[in-house]
């Protein structure tokens, strides 16, 4: 909150420096006005609009009151002797109203906009408001002269006034509201962390203890003893990295470590890819590029989609065999997954099934990726994996 109020105290300095600098000029154009001064008075003026120069400058800079109180002091001795020196009995001519009101209202009345803040400064916005009007009364000598001089004053200090009450009270419920819309982005930020930490927990559920845990109530049927055993591990070993406080990293495809990797090349990490699914009695046929450079997240969710793909056929195509082409153009690499299975009706799978959404669309977009899939009973299923480079 005080942050606030400096903030809302700068910008009425500077609106006080502004609008009395504005004025001064005006008050110097007035000055040279043909006959409009009496060479006496001219001399006098001059100094004092030079000080009331200075200090309107100064307000804007600190904003002491002692400024402002100098301002009002020098305003009020140039108007008295614009009133006073020269003028004899026939009163005010066009050119000393004309600086009367410019110094009354705009020099002086500027500063109006730093008195609004505190009852003490209204106080004493009361008191310079009142010599600043009885020296304009006392200049023009009480007669009809003083009209124009009096009324410019008038309306000028009170729209000045009225200016810096506005701004002195919008500007806290501004910054207040800008704040409680920081805060409410921060909370909706951290909901959508949550929410992506969620998912990823789900995905790596779903990649490892999960398909584990499947293998085994199917009595690990087509996996051999070994293979079985080596998976567990690997599962086992990153729940006791996760207990004691890591963060599940994907280093390739099926195994989560605690290391991420810069970059690495596609034809040496999909060999882990190979290595796996042979062990586990799916035959994989690999066409395509040998060598594909791609940063490790794009790299590590694509691998980890890729074998995905690949468990799914293993578990629900009813074939031994599949087919992956690599490509790749100079901006995206792409996997194609080709089985000759039983296949299934896209329209029937259920949106309760998040697997290939997560674990393979999901990911692949996370990184600026896409997944395609193709279909039908009894045709088997091509999947079509795509990310940048």
């Amino acid at each position: 909150m005080q942050r606030i109020f400096k903030e809302r105290d700068r910008l009425l300095r500077r609106g006080a420096q502004l609008t009395g600098l504005a004025g001064s000029i005006a008050t110097f154009l007035a000055l040279l006005i043909p006959g409009g001064l009496d060479r006496l008075a001219l001399a006098v003026s001059l100094p004092l609009l030079l000080v009331i120069v200075g200090a309107q400058y100064l307000l804007g800079r600190n904003g002491h009151l002692r400024w402002a109180a100098l301002l009002v002091i020098c305003g009020v001795a140039m108007i008295l002797v614009i009133g006073f020196v020269g003028t004899g009995t026939s009163g005010l001519n066009l050119g000393e109203q004309a600086v009367i009101a410019c110094v009354a209202s705009p020099a002086i009345g500027s500063i109006a906009l730093v008195l609004v803040t505190t009852s003490r400064r209204l106080i004493m916005l009361g008191v310079a408001f009142g010599a600043t009007l009885a020296s304009v009364l006392a200049a023009a000598r009480l007669s009809t002269d003083a009209l124009v001089p009096v009324m410019l004053t008038i309306t000028g200090w009170f729209a000045i006034a009225i200016a810096g009450w506005w701004i002195a009270q919008s500007i806290p419920r501004v910054m207040q509201r800008i704040a409680e819309i920081g805060r409410a982005h921060l909370a909706e930020r951290h909901a959508s962390e949550l929410e992506a930490q969620r998912r990823q927990d789900a995905r790596l559920l779903h990649d490892t203890v999960l398909a584990t845990l499947t293998l085994l109530a199917h009595s690990g049927v087509g996996v051999s003893p070994a293979a079985l055993r080596q998976q567990a591990g690997d599962d086992a070993r990153l729940l006791r990295q996760l207990r004691l406080g890591g963060l599940p990293t994907p280093h390739r495809s099926g195994v989560y470590t605690l290391e991420p990797a810069s970059e690495s090349t596609l034809g040496s990490t999909l060999e882990s890819v190979k290595q796996r699914f042979k062990r586990m009695g799916l035959d994989v046929d690999w066409h395509g590029s040998g060598q594909v450079l791609l940063p490790s997240t794009v790299l590590d969710s694509f691998l980890l989609a890729l074998g995905e793909c690949l468990e799914n056929v293993r578990r629900h195509a009813g074939v031994a065999r599949a087919d992956v082409t690599i490509t790749d153009d100079d901006t995206t690499v792409r996997a194609m997954v080709t089985d000759a299975g039983v296949g299934f009706d896209l329209a029937a799978v259920s949106p309760e099934r998040l697997g290939f959404a997560e674990s393979v669309v999901a990911r692949l977009r996370d990184v600026g990726g896409n997944a395609r899939l193709f279909s039908s009973p009894g045709s088997g299923t091509t999947v079509v994996l795509e990310v940048p480079k």
